[in-house]
């Protein structure tokens, strides 16, 4: 298997790396104009637009973990993976109509300030350690740890060098700050669209050329549905080989919308892209965003099914070997190296954008938390903008620098990227869920229900995954089921304690918040229809 990319490949490459330094840097120079704040830094307050907006929040979400990762699930379990890009669509909607407005309304900038506005300073300080370790020790070290495993195996070179040099370039961007970041990313979603789309499409040709019908995209297309049917499926029934990773209709009604308004909801790394705008603004953005991720299914799970299809037929049986076997993270990296030249190097390039562009918006939100909710209101009460701003840039740095460190030996390869990731963040999401939903909608839910919650959600949630909680076997429950049954115990408590001690505290809420424009409200339609179609048809 060729490992290396040619001089054409480089000089696509190149053109990438050109075009989004320079306008980056035209973008910085800008907004240098005026003197930096810190909100136009973290935030870049009324500066992002609709479409940048929903492109940031795609290229920050699409990573190693999606390219690689659910790539590889393709290979794995075929297009039920794809729940969570399209149940994400979905998401987005409901964060835009019922979450969105509540943050804009009561100028939340963090998710630890929403959680010391609504509970007190000790929940929010606990909750911002917690997403810290989380952002550092499991979403940084994956999307370093992928995305130097994938451009190691297209090009060749060293590993460790792939990895500094993508984190190099990710300070680069993050440190001139949100507005550098969401414009850049429109960028960075181009590539990483145009490269995805050219990588199935070789794909689905491979398949029609080794069934003897040539280059034929349609056909191919065909070809991996009727020879890999099995892998055609979305809900998959008890006793699947698979059922514990995606068990049944949780896609649907369980703890997939856990794991989904947790991540596009009360997640800083996400929401921060859209807090910095009005409500009309931010919701056309989110809007934008659900309709890309109807996209990506096309573009991370059907290459991995296309590379099963060609395995199956005998082909890639050495390339997908690691230590003597099968590791379908293997399946992506496989197919960009058969890419002709020049095709080859703009597929590196749309998964290099998708790469920096995540660890970009992770370090981003690392800052962000670290300086606004730690440093300032516990290290520096009197610092000032521009201390803020460079306590800011420093954080971005040592974030990297560990991420880089510790990311060898989190055990990332052993089942999978993405399954890795959300098993992890799995043991948080449930707790930290209820505290926000309950925190939203229930005006007697009181700091002790949500300590409780963060603290005793996870600490349930850790006593599950290591099966150390007696009466069940823990094991045997899918974790998106845990993580309901956690969910579920967390709300259960929040209730009775604010029953019993009813909070004062509560948020600006009036239902006229919640109203949305026609033009809104036919973009969501239009992807309920298409989500309903298409669980329909590949039930």
């Amino acid at each position: 298997m060729q490992k290396q990319l040619e001089t054409l490949d480089y000089i696509v490459f190149l053109v990438y790396f050109v075009v989004v330094a320079t306008y980056g840097y035209w973008v910085y120079q800008r907004k240098k104009t005026k003197e930096e704040s810190s909100t136009d830094f973290f935030l870049a307050e009324g500066s992002l637009t609709w479409w940048a907006i929903g492109a940031s929040l795609i290229a920050s979400n699409i990573s190693a973990e999606q390219f690689i990762g659910m790539s590889g699930n393709g290979f794995s379990m075929g297009l039920a993976i794809s729940t969570y890009e399209w149940m994400a669509a979905a998401t987005l909607l409901v964060v835009a109509i019922f979450f969105m407005p509540i943050y804009l309304k009561n100028r939340i900038f963090t998710m630890p300030q929403f959680l010391s506005q609504r509970y007190n300073p000790s929940v929010a300080m606990i909750m911002a350690v917690f997403w810290l370790f989380l952002y550092v020790l499991v979403n940084l070290t994956s999307i370093l740890y992928l995305g130097a495993l994938a451009v190691n195996t297209i090009s060749g070179i060293n590993f460790t060098v792939c990895m500094i040099s993508m984190a190099v370039f990710a300070i680069i961007i993050t440190i001139g700050g949100m507005k550098v970041i969401g414009y850049t990313d429109v960028i960075q979603v181009f590539f990483l669209i145009l490269g995805g789309l050219a990588t199935t499409y070789l794909a689905l040709n491979l398949v029609s050329e080794q069934f003897g019908f040539g280059p034929d995209t349609l056909k191919g297309l065909g070809l991996i549905y009727e020879k890999s049917e099995d892998h055609f499926h979305m809900i998959f029934q008890e006793g699947h080989p698979h059922y514990m990773s995606l068990p049944g209709l949780t896609v649907l009604i369980g703890g997939m919308w856990i794991v989904n308004l947790n991540y596009w909801g009360c997640n800083q790394y996400i929401t921060q892209r859209a807090l910095g705008a009005d409500l009309p603004t931010a919701r056309a953005g989110l809007l934008f965003a659900a309709f890309l991720k109807l996209l990506m299914p096309v573009i991370v799970v059907l290459p991995g099914i296309a590379a099963y299809t060609l395995h199956q037929q005998g082909l890639f049986q050495a390339e997908m070997l690691k230590d003597g076997a099968l590791s379908q993270d293997n399946a992506y990296p496989v197919l960009l190296n058969l890419l002709p030249t020049g095709l080859k190097g703009l597929s590196f390039a749309a998964l290099t954008a998708a790469v920096v562009a995540s660890l970009a918006g992770k370090a981003n939100s690392i800052s962000t938390i670290f300086t606004l909710d730690i440093y300032h209101k516990y290290i520096n009460k009197n610092a000032d903008e521009k201390q803020l701003v460079w306590i800011g840039r420093i954080a971005v740095v040592v974030a990297m620098i560990l991420a880089i460190i510790v990311s060898p030996y989190m055990g990332i390869d052993k089942k999978g990227g993405f399954q890795f990731i959300q098993e992890m963040t799995g043991l948080v999401s449930p707790g930290v869920f209820a505290a926000f939903i309950m925190g939203f909608f229930w005006k007697k839910t009181n700091s002790e229900g949500a300590f409780f919650a963060i603290v005793g959600g996870f600490l349930i949630a850790l006593g599950m995954h290591n099966n150390l909680i007696p009466g069940v076997d823990w094991t045997t429950i899918p974790f998106l089921d845990r993580m309901g049954i956690v969910f579920l115990i967390c709300v259960a408590v929040m209730i009775a304690l604010g029953l019993a001690k009813p909070s004062k505290k509560g948020l600006e809420i009036d239902a006229s918040m919640f109203k949305v424009s026609t033009g809104f409200l036919t973009g969501a339609l239009i992807i309920v229809a298409i989500l309903t179609c298409l669980y329909s048809y590949f039930w």
